[in-house]
């Protein structure tokens, strides 16, 4: 979906103007794939993000996991809205599944900001975090009577 659904354009623009900023510092001799997040809190306040490699690629962090990460370290927990850009600042870049996850426990609601995945689609892409994770693993499929191991 295109257009705010609670997030006015100078917003989200905003948004993707500091994940641009934040892709800026990504780490990443080993894709070359750079990746900014900008993760905007209830209270306004925003958390930048960038990726951050490893030669072991597991132990890489994602540019969204790292905002979250900066974000909740603050005592930050609410969020609204996060934009995510790639190397490209007009070519659609969606967050990993595994930022799917991450983003979800905290925000089923949140707002998604990305490049349009077709330039003609106008400036940027809006989608509720819900669109991107359906069917989610969340707390509610942690209940006591859950099977353990």
């Amino acid at each position: 979906m295109t257009g705010p659904e609670s997030l006015s354009a100078d917003t989200a623009e905003m948004l993707l103007r500091r994940a641009r900023e934040a892709r800026a510092n990504a780490y990443a001799p080993y894709s070359r794939f750079p990746v900014g997040a900008a993760l905007l809190a209830e209270s306004g306040e925003v958390f930048t993000g960038c990726n951050v490699e490893n030669a072991s690629y597991g132990l890489s962090n994602c540019a969204e996991r790292v905002a979250i990460g900066k974000a909740v370290s603050e005592g930050v927990r609410s969020f609204r809205a996060v934009a995510v850009v790639g190397p490209q600042d007009d070519l659609y870049c969606a967050p990993c599944g595994a930022c799917r996850q991450v983003l979800y426990e905290f925000g089923p609601d949140m707002l998604v900001v990305t490049p349009p995945a077709d330039p003609a689609d106008g400036p940027y892409r809006v989608a509720p975090m819900r669109d991107f994770l359906p069917g989610a693993f969340d707390e509610r499929r942690l209940t006591p009577e859950t099977p353990r191991g």
